[in-house]
């Protein structure tokens, strides 16, 4: 199969862009090589609109409802489907400060369970309550701080603010928790590794390669699907990420058959549907694979964010209807995903019962000891 792989909403660390509050990727797959055999019919549609490349932003709503039966009949003739990954950008921002301060690996405050079950969700739906938006902004700009010092001050700020906002929670058991694991971050900065420790690093943490994860994973399932190899991938030329975009896609290849162990009742890690074929870059100007997933992505962009769009182009959206791919990172989509999944839970036996009052009081046990310890010994006194 072959793929074609656009973004836009592109704005890079910048996760604070009003006007580009959501990062989208457009993956068109095929079985046929749109490069080679699409050029002629992608030509005759330039001529037909008097321009050089199909580019959908500059066409507009008017000259893509003049060639919206042709990409109809493409898309059809062609086998084509379209998969749309997204990432809200402050929900990212959010998902960051999370999995760096309540890592249970290293914030020993946080109890197993909360962090490597399903139950982190829950915990993160309630630290995202006690966010505002300048709250966010200096989490993540301690993220993306690639000096300890300057970083860690600005941790500790944050863990102070939101921690004082915890009594608006409404159940004990969470209070408590989140309260704890954010003192214990607070007084040990250091020890959670907040913070990149380089430029290069805030690449491969930006909106544009967690999505760019979900491409290669949605990659994998197409191909696992059709039982076949991908022949190409072809992604849109930009500086800035291709590099890191090109490294993420080598590890997942190199670790197809690597055995991955996620916590019980988590998403299973597996990457060995992966492809292996080697990522290449293109623009639309050479590639009218990218071409025509510009059209697509435009289009779908706007349906997805309820723009006015004409009736014409209503095809084009109707034929991927029960064929394309359509997943996001959210706070939003995370709660609806996991509500779901907790309204589904048999009622546990007397014996599992028994178990997990266990397990709880085990790990509350060895909780609650090593922030005795911390507090004896002064290691919970990291900086000031």
């Amino acid at each position: 199969m072959f793929f074609y792989v656009d973004e836009s909403g592109h704005t890079g660390p910048n996760l604070f862009d009003p006007s580009q509050p959501v990062l989208y990727y457009g993956v068109l797959s095929s079985k046929l090589d749109l490069d080679a055999l699409a050029e002629s019919h992608l030509s005759k549609l330039r001529s037909k609109l008097g321009v050089r490349r199909l580019h959908a932003a500059e066409l507009g709503v008017g000259k893509l409802v003049e060639i919206a039966e042709d990409i109809n009949n493409l898309q059809q003739r062609m086998d084509l489907r379209f998969d749309l990954y997204q990432v809200v950008k402050l929900d990212h921002a959010l998902i960051c400060f999370f999995d760096q301060v309540f890592d249970q690996g290293m914030n020993p405050a946080i109890t197993w369970t909360g962090y490597w079950t399903p139950l982190r969700y829950v915990l993160l739906m309630k630290v995202a309550y006690l966010f505002d938006l300048g709250t966010l902004r200096k989490a993540w700009g301690a993220r993306i701080e690639t000096n300890n010092a300057n970083a860690e001050t600005a941790l500790m700020e944050v863990c102070r603010t939101i921690r004082d906002r915890v009594a608006d929670l409404p159940d004990a058991r969470s209070r408590q928790l989140i309260s704890d694991a954010l003192e214990w971050a607070e007084k040990n900065p250091s020890k959670i590794h907040y913070n990149v420790e380089c430029k290069k690093g805030i690449a491969e943490i930006t909106p544009n390669i967690i999505g760019f994860q979900s491409v290669m994973y949605g990659i994998g399932l197409r191909i696992t699907e059709h039982k076949t190899e991908a022949s190409a991938i072809v992604v849109d030329q930009q500086s800035q990420f291709n590099k890191a975009q090109r490294t993420l896609s080598e590890f997942y290849a190199k670790n197809r058959n690597v055995p991955l162990i996620n916590g019980p009742g988590l998403p299973e890690i597996d990457f060995s549907g992966m492809p292996t074929t080697p990522i290449s870059f293109a623009t639309g100007n050479n590639s009218a694979g990218l071409e025509i997933v510009d059209i697509y992505l435009w289009i779908f962009k706007r349906f997805i964010e309820q723009k006015d769009i004409p009736m014409e182009l209503f095809p084009i959206i109707a034929f991927q209807a029960n064929r394309g791919i359509i997943d996001e990172i959210s706070i939003k989509g995370i709660g609806e995903r996991w509500t779901k999944w907790f309204e589904n839970l048999p009622e546990p036996t007397e014996e599992q019962l028994e178990k997990a009052k266990e397990m709880i009081a085990f790990d509350e046990e060895r909780r609650l000891r090593k922030i005795r310890e911390d507090a004896s010994t002064g290691e919970g006194q990291d900086r000031s």
